[in-house]
């Protein structure tokens, strides 16, 4: 047995509902089922120690309470040759109130074994921990930050326990909150101790935190440095390198890029979801592969499906998985598992007619929450990541545009500036209306004229350094008609 750290994430939680230990002079103590069971050899010796444990903490007058993580671990430990198993050597001293324990385990571990033995449920009340949220996560980074200073020799921001909490919750899915903010916060202390000069404490900014979730997802979330701003404002010259006379398909790619690049874009859903139509050799696939190179970096960026693959009903458990208890559960998905794997990518779903009709619910709920769930219940992220279908037919004659209609509905509702005040001018508003009015089709017109006449032009402005973060804008028209941003 070993004692509780007070920093500890229990600790907290018990402090979040009220319960003070301290002050109720009480002690928790953590059991370690692995070293109880360590050299129990013969018959008997494992009962013994359980009896010991339990008298011990009687004496205790219930200042002592247990701590038992991975609650689970209880049912069989200990057990051979039908010989009693420390869940229910324990049953007998928690039914009659003798010794006071937590536990903590998994919800699927919970209904995999602890449900399924009545008796030993019912001894304990059941609390669901939620996961923290980002503030309560950066409070308990607070009570931790002290001992990984010590350890490599570093000082942490405030910031930077704030950015580890937030980002980490955004931009990592696989994991929770305390854990993958404590996880990003240890590598960055590492990496600062590889990289200090000797003798000197190396301060870690949120800017150090930006550069290590983006390193492990390869999402860029840091600032955007000269360099990148001026190859995003020279991406359809470098596009049109590879490409001839797609002019219209690049600059539309291009402006969906930087616009994503600066902000300017829903966060809840794609970063872009792209239809391309035309007849075979005209460059669509060479589209997806130079902006693979020229903004991922790599055409290995480009996760590429063939749909003619997917034309029977059950293909699509290619893409999700197979359900629980057909062949092929346990083995990896193709879509999921690429996207879990590289957040940030490309992916190319190559003549998608072909597909069978069942595989569009999986597109249009990508496109609609950015998010998948597999079969197995996990869910993927999308929100990073450039969907881009290509066809060989003319779409219109095909499944009677409902698709069409779903993509229109990948743009987002609604213009939100978070890091600066926007006015617009009553002469620009009324241009908007009077390009996305459209009485048969309602707001989605309206949205695409906010998109082309507004976010693709201050997302140039945003590249070129004239506005900055804080900025207070005003679009106006000139005589001309033409967009004009002013900012002070």
């Amino acid at each position: 047995m070993e004692k509780l750290e007070k920093n500890s994430f229990i600790s907290h939680t018990l402090l979040k509902y009220g319960t003070d230990l301290t002050q109720m002079a009480k002690e928790v103590i953590a059991l370690e089922m692995g070293r109880l069971v360590a050299g129990t050899t013969y018959r008997g010796d494992f009962e013994k120690r359980m009896v010991d444990l339990i008298e011990e903490v009687k004496k205790s007058n219930g200042k002592i309470i247990l701590f038992i993580d991975e609650l689970h671990t209880l049912i069989g430990a200990g057990s051979c040759s039908e010989a009693l198993d420390a869940a229910n050597i324990l049953k007998p001293a928690l039914a009659r109130g003798e010794i006071k324990c937590l536990g903590a385990t998994t919800v699927n571990e919970y209904r995999k074994y602890i449900k399924k033995d009545p008796a030993l449920q019912r001894r304990f009340q059941t609390v669901d921990v939620p996961e923290p949220t980002v503030d309560e996560a950066t409070e308990i980074l607070k009570g931790l930050i002290s001992k990984y200073e010590n350890f490599h020799g570093v000082k942490y921001e405030y910031d930077a326990l704030v950015a580890a909490s937030a980002l980490s919750k955004q931009y990592i899915s696989d994991g929770f909150l305390p854990d993958k903010a404590i996880d990003v916060i240890d590598e960055a202390g590492a990496k600062a101790q590889l990289t200090q000069i000797q003798d000197s404490c190396k301060k870690i900014t949120a800017t150090d935190i930006h550069l290590i979730i983006s390193t492990k997802t390869g999402i860029p979330i840091e600032t955007f440095s000269q360099e990148e701003a001026e190859k995003l404002l020279k991406l359809e010259e470098a596009l049109q390198k590879k490409v001839v006379g797609q002019h219209e398909a690049v600059e539309v790619i291009s402006k969906a890029i930087r616009r994503a690049r600066t902000g300017m874009r829903d966060p809840e859903k794609p970063i872009a979801c792209f239809l391309f139509t035309g007849p075979t050799g005209v460059g669509k696939t060479e589209l997806v592969k130079a902006l693979a190179v020229e903004y991922f970096g790599s055409k290995e960026a480009m996760i590429r499906f063939d749909m003619s693959e997917f034309m029977e009903k059950h293909t699509v458990s290619k893409l999700i998985g197979s359900p629980p208890g057909y062949i092929g559960h346990d083995d990896g998905v193709q879509l999921t598992e690429a996207v879990r794997r590289h957040p940030h990518s490309l992916i190319l779903f190559d003549e998608i007619e072909k597909a069978h009709k069942d595989v569009f619910n999986v597109f249009l709920q990508i496109m609609d929450d950015a998010r998948l769930t597999d079969c197995k219940g996990q869910v993927v992220d999308f929100k990073n990541t450039v969907i881009i279908m290509t066809s060989n037919l003319g779409f219109g004659n095909q499944g009677n545009g409902s698709l069409a209609e779903e993509l229109k509905r990948n743009f987002r509702d609604e213009l939100e500036m978070k890091k600066m005040k926007l006015n617009m001018s009553d002469r620009f508003k009324r241009k908007l209306v009077e390009e996305g009015y459209n009485s048969r089709y309602g707001a989605r017109p309206l949205k695409r004229a906010i998109t082309r006449l507004l976010e693709d032009t201050m997302a140039d402005k945003i590249l070129e350094g004239f506005i900055a973060e804080g900025s207070h804008v005003y679009v106006d028209l000139d005589d001309d008609g033409e967009v004009i941003i002013a900012t002070s």
